[in-house]
């Protein structure tokens, strides 16, 4: 450790931290532009000036190293003044634009002008303007608010791993830009917007919709696959207008992808808001009653093997517990899966589905073998720490498979079932890096588990058990869910053996469909109840057709591919006639005479808790 001084007090700091990060740690705030804790150091804004002992200038002390018995000074007149020459320099080219800036209320600038600025300018030359860059339909440019922090520049080359934004030009006529004119192709490509310490990078789709103020901020977790990022959801009224990102150190850190974060367009897209039946072949609108009662007159007679449910992608545990309990006591039917392709799940262990190693100790890893997997498509979160562990020690990386553009150096190993042979039988690059490899992790996406899968779960697990990577300390073994649903489903037996050959063979029978998008069914002699918040395929084919909420509108847990349970919250109400799907399955199990006698979301909980506890241990790694 480190002893030096900030402001008079001896403090302690670990080796290598920076003389900023040591006045934080003395409780003293230092303003910034330029640094940031997840990127590199550029020490080009110079707001972070301090005045050191035996430094005859201030020192900018995010680039400076803490070393012992620095005496450091945050608040004296020399810092003060040079602050204000800093924020004077800043403020030379920048447009007076506050109250058409989208950045307006939650401004590093606006805030840090206040506090460290001053009331006059000097300047009388004009100011400079910078022409627009177009960097896609996610970011909106005003390029002459920019200050050349090069945060966004960072960002890019180092998290995200596509070097497309740069410098041109010095100083007056310095400009960033993406080079040739192209668009920032990247699936994180939106979190320079939060980087952005001004207004020059900002939301396309949320520009001009609302004040920071007029916002309600509901905290929740993302759905749009399987890592349960961490996530804000700003509200206005009835419409969500956007998703941020919350820290989660373990899980997203404090990124998310552009996926999470636009995803919310479609809230007010093509939703179902009222009940519909199927009269002479086509759905019209009607009330719940008349809902309740065409279902009861269809199926009434119809129980056990004849009646089928499907999950979907994006379903808390609350409503698929109500599902299973309402087929249960209505229809006296288990067959309830949430596969809707054919998937190879071991359910005998816990670790035979869960992602084990843990997200965050991917950063870990001296060997990642991806297995049927395209984890930056599939998870970008996860594509994030991957290629943070080749950045940190050159982590090797195998992807058998088809072979996909990932965002750090990689080698494709032939097809999936021949690679893994190969490595069986003690042969091939893969096996050569595994004798030397400590830390080796094995990502198995659904594709490779989908076509022979429990060959290749089982080869995957012998593999590392020979190489002794399945123990206390390590576990290589992970398994890439890419639906929120998955593990929560999976907690609760919602799995049937031959489920897919069953629901599409030529009996007679009722197939509810919670949210379920991707099942292919035949629709012969099958009386179809889909219940979801948006319309789709199957809802067209469907004889009945339910408004559900969508996963802003409803308080509900989604457990993550690492089994991390964790809790949504509910950010607004469902539109029109639409109810909470749990609410749906007490209200239609009155009708059916078979009540489940469940009034409260908190009941539900209760209940949920005693049957499976495993969902009480919230953000817990199982």
């Amino acid at each position: 450790m480190i002893k030096l001084k900030v402001d008079g007090v001896e403090i302690e700091v670990p080796q290598g931290a920076t003389v900023l990060q040591a006045c934080e740690i003395a409780g003293k705030e230092i303003p910034r532009f330029c640094y940031h804790e997840r990127l590199s150091i550029a020490g080009n804004c110079r707001m972070c000036l301090v005045e050191m002992d035996k430094s005859a200038k201030p020192v900018a002390s995010c680039a400076m190293p803490a070393a012992n018995g620095q005496v450091i000074y945050t608040n004296t007149e020399l810092v003060k003044k040079a602050r204000e020459g800093v924020m004077e320099f800043l403020l030379i080219n920048h447009p007076l634009d506050c109250p058409i800036c989208d950045q307006g209320g939650e401004c590093d600038l606006q805030d840090q002008s206040m506090k460290y600025g001053v009331d006059k300018s000097r300047y009388q030359l004009n100011k400079r303007s910078v022409k627009e860059k177009y960097m896609g339909p996610l970011i909106k440019t005003v390029m002459t608010r920019c200050i050349h922090c090069t945060r966004c520049i960072r960002f890019a080359s180092e998290v995200a791993g596509v070097p497309d934004l740069g410098t041109t030009g010095r100083g007056e006529n310095m400009e960033i830009t993406t080079y040739l004119e192209k668009t920032l192709d990247s699936e994180l490509s939106a979190n320079v917007i939060d980087l952005c310490p001004v207004g020059a990078l900002t939301s396309k789709p949320y520009a001009f919709e609302a004040r920071p103020w007029e916002l309600t901020k509901t905290e929740s977790i993302d759905v749009m696959d399987a890592v349960g990022s961490n996530i804000r959801v700003d509200t206005k009224g009835w419409e969500v207008k956007r998703v941020l990102p919350r820290l989660n150190e373990e899980i997203n850190e404090e990124w998310i992808s552009d996926k999470t974060r636009y995803a919310c367009d479609g809230l007010s897209k093509n939703r179902i808001d009222k009940p519909y039946i199927k009269v002479n072949e086509k759905l019209e609108a009607c009330s719940w009653e008349q809902a309740f009662d065409f279902i009861i007159k269809n199926t009434k007679d119809l129980s056990g093997d004849k009646v089928f449910g499907v999950v979907g992608d994006l379903i808390d545990v609350e409503s698929m517990y109500m599902f299973q309990k309402f087929l249960n006591t209505s229809y006296k039917s288990n067959n309830i899966d949430f596969r809707q392709t054919n998937l190879f799940i071991n359910q005998s262990h816990k670790a035979n589905y869960l992602f084990n190693t843990t997200i965050a100790r991917l950063d870990e890893a001296d060997l990642v073998v991806l297995v049927g997997s395209n984890p930056r498509l599939e998870a970008p979160i996860v594509n994030i720490r991957i290629r943070k562990a080749f950045l940190a020690r050159k982590t090797k990386v195998y992807s058998i498979g088809d072979n996909f553009d990932l965002t750090y150096p990689h080698e494709n190993i032939g097809t999936t079932h021949s690679a893994i042979a190969e490595i069986l039988n003690k042969k091939g690059k893969i096996y050569e890096s595994l004798k030397t490899s400590k830390k080796p992790v094995f990502i198995i996406g659904e594709s490779a588990l989908s076509s022979n899968g429990e060959y290749i779960l089982e080869t995957i697990k012998k593999i590392l058990k020979e190489s002794n990577s399945l123990n206390e300390n390590w576990n290589g073994l992970n398994i890439l869910h890419q639906k929120a649903s998955s593990v929560g489903a999976i907690y609760l037996n919602l799995m049937k053996e031959n489920f897919l050959e069953k629901l599409n063979d030529d009996n007679n029978k009722l197939v509810y469909l919670l949210g379920a998008d991707h099942v292919k069914l035949s629709k012969k002699n099958q009386f179809i109840i889909y219940q979801g918040s948006h319309g789709g395929l199957n809802s067209k084919i469907a004889d009945v057709v339910l408004p559900g909420a969508a996963y802003t509108e409803k308080k509900g847990i989604y457990v993550n591919t690492e089994g991390r349970v964790q809790s949504a919250n509910k950010a607004t109400f469902p539109p029109g006639d639409a109810k909470e799907d749990w609410k749906i399955f007490r209200a239609l199990s009155e009708k059916f005479n078979n009540l489940i006698d469940i009034n409260t979301h908190e009941i539900l909980r209760e209940n949920l808790f005693k049957d499976f506890p495993i969902f009480k241990n919230f953000n817990e790694i199982p």
